[in-house]
């Protein structure tokens, strides 16, 4: 099928992939009067009065802002904010279909972070939760930080935290099938951006030590200096032997490769100097740093990309619908690091031993089981972690 000429004809012919539909009838002037004027300025009394009503007389309960500044929509880069509507559509779509949770596209004119920020804190009273999408790095770093201390509700880039869940739920599995202990694996990345970040991030949480990070930079370092803090930070965590670099330099005695990058740019002689059973997360799209075939012919044991057209695809939509379904349930005040855990276990659980024997180490988007044991986990881990606000 031509994708794109078939995704052009549907998208004209929806014009628009999500619409509102009203949940109170209007069917009498009796229900007139009881959903809007004059009855209607009891619910707004009662929620001046206690605030925390909005999320039991409004839809703000189950409703999320999926908002971007159109500064890095897909592969394509920065092409602006309107552009960006067909993916924050979609993206609605899928909170809906997957999750049951209803979410707004809002595309931003700005790129400022400061003026993205206050627009967004300023809509926040509106929302259950705030999904930032498609911002560059490293300004995302910065305004989903800033927003969290301006906000009382979860702010989550899915471009960062959902590919890093499901990135570790894949690993933990493919070290299950590989006899790997995660403590033990060294981990060589090529990416340092909003998903390299992040994955490096976690996978650190969940327990690895030893990672290695490169990009067109060159290798992060705790020995090199950076202008932006995020990179600091980044060189400070990681890289615990000093390496430095070619990728090949890296990659070599490694047990895990991670590329968050660009196509092609691992070779099948850089994975036979990596260690026996390496894992291979080459996710770059639509073409991977290194091709399946390319990858296990050269020794690799388990390989995963972001495409549907291979096995062991990297889809953020294994995470978010459900991490955000259980985040709203409990009324988080924020999704942290406990509760990205508890969904990365959740989602590693779903894929069976018989699956695992094939060398499947990521469940299917579509398993029904998915968001709703994601949720369980993380509503636990929100009470647990005590950032849920009901219980």
């Amino acid at each position: 099928m031509d994708y794109k000429q078939k995704a052009m004809e549907m998208h004209k012919k929806w014009a628009g992939k999500i619409e509102i539909k009203t949940r109170s009838k209007l069917e009498t002037p009796e229900d007139l009067s009881i959903a809007y004027t004059p009855g209607v300025a009891e619910p707004c009394i009662a929620i001046k009065n206690d605030p925390t009503l909005s999320y039991v007389l409004t839809r703000r309960h189950n409703t999320v802002a999926v908002i971007t500044d159109g500064s890095a929509i897909l592969g394509l880069g920065n092409i602006g904010p309107e552009a960006g509507m067909p993916v924050m559509e979609g993206k609605c779509v899928l909170f809906k279909e997957f999750g049951d949770v209803d979410a707004i596209p809002l595309c931003v004119r700005t790129q400022d972070p400061d003026e993205f920020v206050n627009a967004v804190s300023l809509l926040a009273g509106s929302f259950g939760g705030i999904n930032l999408e498609d911002i560059s790095a490293p300004r995302c770093f910065e305004i989903e930080r800033k927003l969290k201390e301006k906000c009382d509700i979860p702010i989550f880039h899915d471009d960062q935290h959902g590919t890093a869940v499901v990135v570790l739920s894949g690993i933990r599995n493919a070290c299950k099938l590989t006899g790997k202990k995660l403590e033990d694996c060294v981990v060589a990345m090529s990416g340092a951006g909003a998903a390299g970040t992040a994955i490096a991030k976690l996978l650190l949480k969940a327990g690895i030590k030893d990672i290695t990070l490169r990009d067109l930079n060159g290798v992060y370092s705790s020995k090199k200096s950076y202008k932006d803090p995020a990179y600091t930070e980044l060189a400070a965590l990681t890289n615990p032997n000093h390496k430095d670099g070619s990728l090949a330099d890296i990659v070599k005695g490694a047990d895990i490769f991670i590329g968050v990058s660009a196509p092609g740019l691992l070779t099948k002689e850089m994975i036979q100097t990596m260690n026996k059973d390496a894992i291979i997360f080459a996710m770059a799209n639509p073409v991977p740093e290194v091709m399946p075939d390319i990858a296990l012919e050269a020794g690799a044991r388990v390989v995963a990309t972001g495409r549907s057209d291979y096995p062991n695809q990297i889809n953020n939509v294994l995470a978010f619908p459900g991490i955000f379904r259980g985040a709203l349930d409990v009324r988080a005040r924020d999704i942290n690091d406990e509760m990205k855990l508890a969904a990365s276990d959740a989602i590693a659980k779903l894929v069976t031993e018989e699956d695992l024997e094939k060398g499947i180490i990521i469940p299917s988007a579509f398993n029904k089981s998915v968001a709703k044991d994601i949720a369980e986990a993380v509503a636990k881990a929100a009470i647990a972690s005590g950032v849920a606000q009901v219980y």
